[in-house]
This record gives structure tokens, C-alpha cells and sequence, in this order.
């Protein structure tokens, strides 16, 4: 996991921590910041829009916890906990912004 903090144009300082997308929890927003799998699965994860700048909310999970439902722009996919390792996702980290 890797922290970033974000200063923003009305004076508050944001945290924000980079994960992968099979930790985060459901109903869950982030913008993807990173790829990493590469060859064919690479080529299919990019083909389905997991880009990095695109917004992603986690829908749910089965019983067993893979797959994983993830929505993104107007439509719903899922990805088995192996591909969603190699995605890595920014979510705010719990507690929001601070007033600086």
C-alpha cells in the first residue's frame, strides 16, 4: 500500500492510498493508476476500459469472494481476484480531507 497526500485549490489536504483492486471492500470508489499485467491479460484488462484514469466502484462479490463485480462508466464486469492484483486502484484513505 502507498500513501499520497494531495493538497487541494480550497486549502484541504486529502489522503489518499494506491491498493490493489481485489482489496478494496464493496461499493468502494477509486480512480486506476496502474496496470501491471502484461501480454494477453494485460491486452484484455485494457480492452474492457480498466485504463488508468478510469473510475471504478466495486459492486460486489460472490459467496467465495471471486469474482469480483466492478462498474465502470455505464456498465458492470468481473474479474477474478488474480487479474484484479494487477490493477492498482487510488481510494481515499478513511477519514477524508483535513483542513489545513
Amino acid at each position: 500500500m502507498r500513501c499520497v497526500i494531495v493538497l487541494t485549490y480550497e486549502g484541504m489536504v486529502e489522503m489518499k492510498r494506491v491498493i490493489k483492486m481485489r482489496q478494496m471492500s464493496d461499493n468502494q470508489k477509486g480512480v486506476i493508476r496502474k496496470v501491471s499485467a502484461t501480454g494477453d491479460m494485460g491486452r484484455r484488462i485494457r480492452e474492457m476500459g480498466l485504463v488508468p484514469g478510469a473510475e471504478i466502484q466495486i459492486q460486489g462479490r460472490a459467496p467465495l469472494k471471486d469474482p469480483v463485480a466492478v462498474k465502470i462508466k455505464d456498465y458492470t464486469l468481473t474479474l477474478r481476484n488474480d487479474e484484479a492484483s494487477y490493477i492498482m486502484v487510488e481510494v481515499e484513505s478513511p477519514g477524508g480531507a483535513l483542513e489545513q
